[in-house]
């Protein structure tokens, strides 16, 4: 058997053609199968299925991430094959936003990384099993010597934040929001990076006044002679986690084991101690579950509807549903008769979001302005249905309705649902 890792490319998303079952990986699969069946005809055993596993470091710097991808890898695939779990199918994973909307949509079988995701994955039917046992907090910090004292303090002035969906952005926008502002109304300027070590620099030169890290961030920096002034802090976290998809069926206590064994033999960094992973549970998850990007109750212009009322409005054959998401989430279960429009989605998830760097093709939702449409996406967190129902509204339409909840909704309420490729509407 070959025990070296699966060469698989660390700039992978669920955006890329063919989802999961790209080429080289489609090939693989196949020749994977092959040999389980002719294992299977041998001995009269059914092979385990190919498990699909998601791993995302998070914000880290790019050195860092690359050792805690190649860690985190090891371990899960070590543990998978102890348990007789072969050839999985890796995904090592930078795009976070892509990567909630897959947890959504419950594609992965085991999802890796941060605390974010695996209490959006929570929220979607994921089990959590294990998490590091350092927890992550996020924090807003100053130079010393700024007059900027508090957040209250930091209104008007220049922020420097990692992307929006890192876990750092995640926990900081919810604190804001939690203050009864937004970080756009809060902030002058926004300075954006992947990593977080970049934002120190954005400090130093005087780009940016407060800039948000986690606490182990800002912690490492003043450890190595710079000093930092901490004008917020939010709750902690879990660490880098674990979580199955409960109808993976996979045996939680064991994996999570065989996971925690794995990672005592994984290299470290010199002076470091091997990583400890600790017993999780869904309510570890609560907090940072529950601060979320979560879209407005109410939108203008539109009828928000539930699951009951969007299958009455289908079954009365007047109504179209438009999904909004990505092919691949859209392939793994969709409203019966759904037509894919995709709302590609750069903007903030933020009633501030700035329309002009998204891409929605309205053209491709017909030339009838009185028709009945429906836009769902991925849940109450998902913006993409928020914000196609508004380019529709914009656009003339006078019959929007959005379905707030979606596909999860729609699945909760006990549904029918459909799997397979997409009927991608075209303008008429």
């Amino acid at each position: 058997m070959n025990r070296h890792p699966p060469a698989i490319s660390p700039h992978s998303s669920f955006n890329r053609p063919r989802g999961w079952l790209g080429p080289r990986l489609f090939a693989l699969g196949a020749l994977c199968c092959a040999a389980s069946l002719s294992a299977s005809a041998a001995t009269q055993l059914p092979a385990p299925p190919a498990l699909k596993v998601l791993i995302n470091a998070g914000d880290q710097g790019e050195q860092s991430r690359a050792m805690t991808m190649m860690v985190w890898r090891s371990a899960v695939e070590q543990a998978l094959r102890k348990g007789r779990y072969n050839d999985p199918i890796l995904l090592e994973s930078k795009d976070m936003a892509e990567d909630l909307g897959a947890t959504r949509a419950r594609i992965p079988d085991i999802v890796v990384g941060p605390a974010h995701l695996i209490g959006s994955a929570v929220r979607y039917g994921y089990v959590p099993i294990a998490a590091l046992e350092t927890h992550s907090q996020a924090v807003l910090v100053t130079l010393p010597d700024s007059s900027i004292g508090s957040f209250a303090q930091a209104k008007g002035s220049r922020l420097g934040l990692t992307q929006q969906d890192s876990l750092v952005t995640y926990l900081l926008r919810g604190e804001t929001v939690a203050a009864n502002t937004t970080i756009k109304r809060h902030f002058k300027d926004i300075y954006t990076s992947r990593y977080q070590d970049a934002l120190l620099v954005c400090l130093q030169m005087k780009r940016c006044d407060v800039v948000g890290v986690e606490r182990a961030t800002a912690d490492r920096w003043m450890a190595g002679g710079t000093a930092v002034k901490v004008i917020l802090e939010t709750q902690t976290a879990p660490g880098m986690g674990v979580a199955v998809k409960d109808a993976a069926k996979l045996p939680s206590e064991a994996l999570r084991a065989d996971i925690a064994e794995a990672m005592q033999t994984q290299p470290v960094a010199s002076g470091a101690t091997p990583s400890k992973l600790a017993s999780v549970a869904a309510a570890d998850y609560t907090y940072v579950s529950t601060l979320g990007y979560f879209t407005p109750r109410t939108l203008a212009g539109a009828t928000v509807v539930n699951a009951q009322t969007v299958a009455q409005m289908l079954a009365a054959g007047k109504a179209r549903y438009i999904d909004t998401r990505n092919d691949a989430e859209f392939n793994e279960g969709h409203v019966p008769g759904a037509t894919l429009v995709a709302y590609v989605e750069k903007s903030a998830k933020d009633p501030d979001y700035d329309v002009a760097v998204d891409s929605f093709n309205v053209a491709a939702l017909g030339s009838d302005r009185g028709a009945e449409l429906i836009f769902g996406c991925n849940g109450p967190e998902c913006w993409k249905s928020h914000k196609a129902s508004i380019a529709a509204i914009k656009a003339g339409f006078t019959h929007v309705y959005w379905f707030r909840g979606g596909v999860p909704e729609w699945r909760q309420s006990g549904m029918k649902v459909e799997t397979g490729a997409a009927s991608v509407a075209s303008a008429k």
